[in-house]
């Protein structure tokens, strides 16, 4: 996948699409539990917020440690939808002057080029857009042109994406929808 299309294109548009479902989500789907079986919507949300509130620091080349602590916790305070503009704000803003293909991207497991760091975060937006839109009672399809970009990119990866821990283990799918086939890859039951 091209560099600039991931960083000038893909990941803003991810970043709208979840945007839009955190404004749709109905004041009392708040604390309902979403497929991540330890989240609900809000805590969903707010793991999203921290990550794009961590992208510009890391995208300047700063190490964890001197971001330090100051995204842990509730990031969403009494306006959840206010927090998250904040955060794919200055997110966005970071994304469209993104370093060259190659920079290395400090991670909490060590070192790794930006272009992959770009496509943790857009399968990211996208995948917990999905998670969202469950938790949340709203449409959840993945766009098929999307899915099938962002299977380009996980199925070579389902081995280890499995092995980490950060995915539940795979659901076997019984379909040829490429939304359905990323989603069982990445421990999601599409039904």
């Amino acid at each position: 996948m091209n560099h600039d299309d991931l960083t000038r294109t893909l990941i803003p548009a991810a970043l709208e699409t979840f945007g839009a479902k955190v404004h749709d989500v109905p004041t009392d789907r708040w604390d309902t539990p979403t497929p991540c079986t330890e989240w609900s919507v809000r805590d969903l949300v707010n793991h999203l917020a921290g990550e794009h509130f961590w992208a510009p620091h890391l995208l300047r080349g700063e190490t964890l440690e001197q971001v330090g602590d100051r995204y842990d916790g509730d990031l969403l305070g009494d306006d959840p939808v206010a927090a998250w503009e904040s955060a794919a704000a200055i997110s966005r803003a970071a994304w469209s002057r993104a370093p060259s293909a190659g920079t290395p991207v400090h991670v909490s497991f060590g070192q790794i080029p930006l272009e992959e760091y770009a496509g943790q975060m857009y399968v990211d937006l996208v995948v917990h857009g999905w998670d969202l839109a469950r938790g949340a009672g709203l449409d959840a399809t993945i766009d098929s042109a999307i899915a099938q970009r962002l299977l380009t990119m996980v199925e070579p990866n389902a081995a280890a994406f499995a092995a980490s821990g950060v995915f539940g283990p795979p659901v076997a799918v019984d379909s040829a929808n490429p939304a359905d086939r990323l989603l069982g890859m990445l421990g999601r039951d599409p039904r």
